[in-house]
Order: C-alpha cells, then sequence, then structure tokens
C-alpha cells in the first residue's frame, strides 16, 4: 500500500526506541547478562577468577584453601587481600563488641520493673518513703490554720506526701528518687 503522497504507510506503530531517538547501536549503560547467566540484582554476575590473587608459591604457610571451602576461600581472597606492599591474601580476626543502652527510668510512686545497673539483674524496684519538702509544707500549713495539738503531725503518716527512694531488691543499691516538690 502507499499513501497518495508517494510514502509507504507503516504497518506497525515505531517502537520506543525509534520513536525518542534512541541509538540502537550505542552500547547499553548497565550490563547485559548473557545467555545462562542471572542478574545479581548489581548488573551481572562478575567472571569466576575476577578478584582472586595470584598463586603464591610460599611452603611456611599452609594454603588458605585446606579448611575453608571454595567458595569461601575466594571471599576472603577478594576482601582480606594486600594490593600493593604484599600478594599474600592475609585473614584478620574481627572483634565483635555488643553495646546495650539502657533508656532512661522515669521514677514516680509506684514501683519499676527494669534491669539493676549495679547488679545487672531484672529487678522490680522496691519503695521507702522519706519526709521531703511536701510533708513539712504540708505541717506548716496544718500549724498555721491552728492544728497545733498534734493534728499538725499527720503529714507524716501519709505515704502520698512524701519522697519515694527507688532501691534494689537484690543489692540494695539507690536506683532513683522521686521527689514530691
Amino acid at each position: 500500500m502507499s499513501a497518495p503522497s508517494g510514502n509507504p504507510v507503516p504497518s506497525a506503530p515505531p517502537s520506543y526506541e525509534e520513536a525518542v531517538g534512541i541509538n540502537m547501536n550505542y552500547p547499553h549503560p548497565y550490563p547485559i547478562p548473557g545467555p545462562g547467566q542471572k542478574p545479581d540484582g548489581k548488573g551481572m554476575n562478575p567472571p569466576p577468577d575476577m578478584g582472586l590473587p595470584p598463586p603464591a608459591n610460599n611452603p611456611s604457610k599452609p594454603p588458605i584453601n585446606s579448611s575453608v571451602p571454595h567458595v569461601k576461600r575466594k571471599l576472603i581472597a577478594t576482601l582480606f587481600s594486600c594490593s600493593s606492599w604484599s600478594k599474600q591474601p592475609f585473614l584478620c580476626s574481627v572483634t565483635v563488641q555488643t553495646v546495650y543502652v539502657q533508656q532512661p527510668v522515669l521514677f514516680y510512686d509506684r514501683p519499676v520493673q527494669m534491669c539493676c545497673p549495679s547488679c545487672n539483674q531484672m529487678i522490680v524496684t522496691r519503695l521507702s518513703y522519706d519526709s521531703g519538702a511536701l510533708t513539712w509544707l504540708s505541717c506548716g500549713g496544718l500549724c498555721l490554720m491552728g492544728c497545733i495539738a498534734g493534728c499538725c503531725l499527720i503529714p507524716f503518716c501519709i505515704d502520698a506526701l512524701k519522697d519515694v527512694d527507688h532501691t534494689c531488691p537484690k543489692c540494695s543499691a539507690l536506683l532513683g528518687s522521686y521527689k514530691r516538690l
């Protein structure tokens, strides 16, 4: 078929590459896996001998592959080989230190379940009540209102008016305090 102007009519619309003008002969910016290869998430799998140092002929050291399997040997040799001053691969030990960060504990007038920093045991704190500023102010206020005949001493009998100390029941260490005022 031909159009009245003499140009042939295409049977299908152009491809995406033809429409946006991508050069089909230009190399791709990323590697395309060949037949029989699966992409590894970074483009394509490296050749099996890539990254291995040349074999060493050192009779004083045992070969690395005597106790480490082939795949692990390649990984160790690739990660821990020296680049310029030595061609011998070496193994190094990595020390892992675990650090536990304890969140700050807010102490109120109720027992708290926590890990004691002194004995490192999970405990529920033991409470002890001490007379504090609120106890003495309540006593002074009652004296000013005329409760002189011993009634002004009632705040010293009420735990809700006293300060609270939290201690460990196992090692008796003072863990924190709650001040009413």
